[in-house]
């Protein structure tokens, strides 16, 4: 019996991220060998075996050495994976040895783990992956696996990744009736309470008794509000964080947070209780989207739509439940260019999760979604005329968060607020100038206002003015470059100094690391160079602002050192 297929297959591995360790075991894999599964199917010993062609076969009915004859069957069927449970007698090493000598991959699956489940979150990873290949079809089967968190199934599996990394612990994210509805990867050893939830897909029901005696599922109940439930050692069990989903006054379920142990009880993140928060609404969203079959609930390309004027603005805030006419803000989120286009992509999804944590907890109604290689929040419903303090605070943690996960150098940029959604593309483009003011000063702060750069910003558009009109610069800069490329001199680089530091020479000696004399033998050895009239104000801005562009051109890795511009520029 087929429990599901994709056409075009995701690596076994992959596949079972988050399932092996808690559901099963890999104990033999091919040397080498990522196969692709391109469907899941449930052999029972009673059905007749038919193609099994990169399937992965789950083998009911049967246990230990009595599984080997459906093992070996399967994998002359095809079968790329063979999935059984090693029964009570411990047959592992007999099921590896018959997986090696017939070339396919086992999964032992612990004796707890109902089959039914097993194969439905198979098949629904599997089908998540077809549908995200034939939206993307550009990327390979190990990222469309990645990136499945875009499609029904899988939102709340990414929700949790997300969620583990903000708060530092390991997620589970549960309904009503405690049944796991998602839960993080671990690659820390987990409490009896999480292995004993993941195996049974609900959790225990002795220490739910315990948690109800407790009042902590009544508190859960009845408020937005985080609650912490101590470390029980004697039942080995950790501390945890725990949060109620709720839509309204309707209580959806709960989100979990283990305390980590690797190898000794790891802290909850700083701010951790804060983003739980947005973490539960943007679980609530999901979870009432899955009930009625409704399409996505996060405004994404609602949003696209508004930040590039292409909305009716009356219209998409009715569908959004916003006031067209409120304050809004937009907060930009830039990472370095990636020659890479899938590894730029996956990446902009990460930091879109992350980003979607944070600004939900900081404001209910936050709109977050990708536009290009940026991401984007808009904050609807905020004060006019000004900027509230607690915002850079969250901002700066998720561009903490979005490094720690791709290992770049994310950036953040706060515009300021406009009157009504109408205002928002001239908003995300004064975000963008933030973005690419911060981009153009190295070592500069990874958040900005618009304030904080406005200078910044207004030399960069001049600078670039300058890039495009050749024809306004003084040749004497070219001059200079020419000089100290042929005889390895630093006139330009002691000139911008001097002009940086307002014509103090000492100041500007001292920056150098030379003596003030040395300084004014150069810049009157650059006077001669350029024919430059440096004691007039107006030529003085010119050359500073030539050598500003310069700097951004051509600096190299080593501060201070420049190279000749090439023909082309000059």
């Amino acid at each position: 019996m087929t429990a599901g297929t994709g056409a075009r297959g995701i690596p076994l591995d992959q596949l079972l991220e988050g399932i092996e360790g808690a559901l099963a075991e890999l104990p033999q894999v091919p040397p080498g060998a990522r196969p692709p599964v391109l469907g899941v199917a449930i052999l029972d010993p009673d059905d007749e075996f038919g193609d099994h062609h990169g399937e992965l076969v789950l083998v009911i009915g049967v246990r230990g050495r009595e599984s080997l004859p459906f093992l070996r069957a399967a994998a002359r069927s095809g079968a790329v994976a063979v999935a059984v449970k090693p029964g009570p007698s411990g047959a592992v090493a007999e099921l590896a040895e018959a997986a090696t000598e017939a070339g396919v991959a086992l999964l032992a699956v612990r004796p707890g783990v109902r089959w039914d489940q097993l194969g439905a979150l198979l098949r629904e990873r599997l089908e998540a992956a077809e549908l995200h290949a034939d939206v993307h079809p550009g990327l390979p089967p190990g990222l469309v696996a990645a990136r499945v968190s875009d499609s029904p199934g899988e939102e709340l599996f990414a929700l949790a990744e997300a969620t583990a990394l903000i708060t530092g612990g390991i997620v589970d994210i549960e309904d009503t009736g405690n049944r796991v509805l998602a839960y993080s990867r671990s690659d820390d050893a987990v409490d009896e309470l999480r292995r004993l939830s993941i195996l049974g897909w609900q959790g225990p029901e002795t220490y739910m008794r315990m948690l109800r005696e407790w009042g902590v599922l009544d508190r859960l109940r009845n408020g937005e509000h985080v609650v912490r439930v101590d470390a029980r050692p004697e039942l080995g069990i950790r501390a945890r964080l725990a949060v109620g989903i709720r839509a309204g006054s309707r209580y959806l379920g709960t989100i979990w947070v283990q305390q980590r142990f690797s190898p000794a009880v790891l802290p909850f993140a700083e701010r951790a209780e804060e983003a739980l928060v947005g973490a539960a609404r943007l679980a609530a969203a999901e979870i009432l989207r899955r009930r009625t079959g409704a399409g996505p609930v996060s405004g994404g390309a609602q949003l696209v739509e508004l930040l590039t004027g292409r909305a009716n603005t009356d219209l998409v805030a009715g569908r959004l439940g916003l006031d067209p006419a409120a304050g809004a803000l937009v907060v930009g989120f830039a990472g370095p260019v990636e020659s890479d286009a899938p590894a730029r992509a996956l990446h902009r999804d990460q930091v879109r999760g992350v980003v979607s944590v944070y600004a939900t907890a900081y404001h209910r109604s936050a709109l977050v979604g990708a536009l290009e290689d940026r991401v984007y929040a808009v904050l609807s419903g905020v004060p006019e005329d000004r900027v509230e303090p607690a915002l850079p605070v969250w901002v700066r943690d998720a561009v903490d968060v979005a490094r720690e996960r791709t290992g770049l150098p994310w950036r953040a940029g706060i515009g300021s607020p406009v009157a009504g959604l109408a205002a928002l593309p001239g908003a995300r483009a004064e975000a963008d100038r933030v973005l690419d003011a911060l981009a153009r000063a190295p070592g500069s702060a990874a958040v900005a206002t618009i304030s904080e750069l406005r200078a910044e910003m207004l030399l960069g558009e001049v600078v670039d003015v300058l890039a495009g009109r050749p024809e306004l610069r003084h040749p004497g800069v070219a001059a200079l470059l020419e000089h100290d490329q042929r005889r390895g001199g630093e006139l330009v680089t002691s000139l911008l100094a001097y002009l940086d530091a307002l014509g103090d020479v000492r100041s500007a000696a001292a920056s150098l690391h030379v003596h003030p004399n040395t300084l004014r033998h150069r810049l009157r050895r650059a006077t001669a160079v350029s024919g430059m009239a440096l004691d007039d104000p107006t030529e003085r801005l010119s050359c500073h602002l030539q050598l500003v562009l310069v700097g951004r051109q051509t600096r190299s890795p080593s501060p201070g050192v420049f190279t000749a511009v090439p023909a082309a520029t000059r």
